[in-house]
C-alpha cells in the first residue's frame, strides 16, 4: 500500500495522487494538517530515507522544505535538535509530498522515477 503524506492546498502532493490515480495504484492520502505522522511512520520515513541519503541527519536535511516561510525555525538549530523540531512541525517544515511504499521504500517531494518503479 502506498501512503501520501501531504496538504490538499499542495499542488506537488496533487501531482503525486493525479500519478497514482492515473496508474490505478491504491494509494492512502494523509493530510498532515488533520493528523500528522506518527512517531512510527516518521522514524520509518526516517530510516527508509537514511539508507539513500547515507545517514539519518542527511535524510533530516533532504526532508527539509528550505522555501518555507517556517525554515529559519528550524535552519539555526543543532543538528541534533532537527529531528524532534520536524517532527513536532511536520505541516509546515516538511517537502512535500511524502509518500512510502509499505515498509520498504520512501521519497520526498516529486519522484515520479522512484514512483514508476514502485508500479
Amino acid at each position: 500500500m502506498i501512503q501520501i503524506f501531504g496538504t490538499n492546498k499542495s499542488f506537488d502532493c496533487k501531482s503525486a495522487q493525479r500519478f497514482f490515480k492515473e496508474r490505478r495504484i491504491q494509494f492512502q492520502f494523509i493530510d498532515l494538517k488533520e493528523k500528522a505522522m506518527s512517531a512510527g511512520e516518521f522514524d520509518s520515513v526516517v530510516s527508509l530515507l537514511a539508507k539513500k541519503e547515507g545517514s539519518r541527519l542527511d535524510a533530516i536535511d533532504s526532508m527539509l522544505d528550505k522555501a518555507s516561510k517556517n525554515y529559519t525555525s528550524i535552519a539555526y538549530l543543532d543538528d541534533s535538535e532537527k529531528e524532534e523540531k520536524l517532527f513536532e512541525n511536520q505541516a509546515s517544515l516538511l517537502k512535500l509530498p511524502v509518500c512510502r511504499k509499505d515498509k520498504s521504500d520512501a521519497t520526498v517531494g516529486l519522484c515520479q522515477k522512484v514512483w514508476e518503479s514502485w508500479v
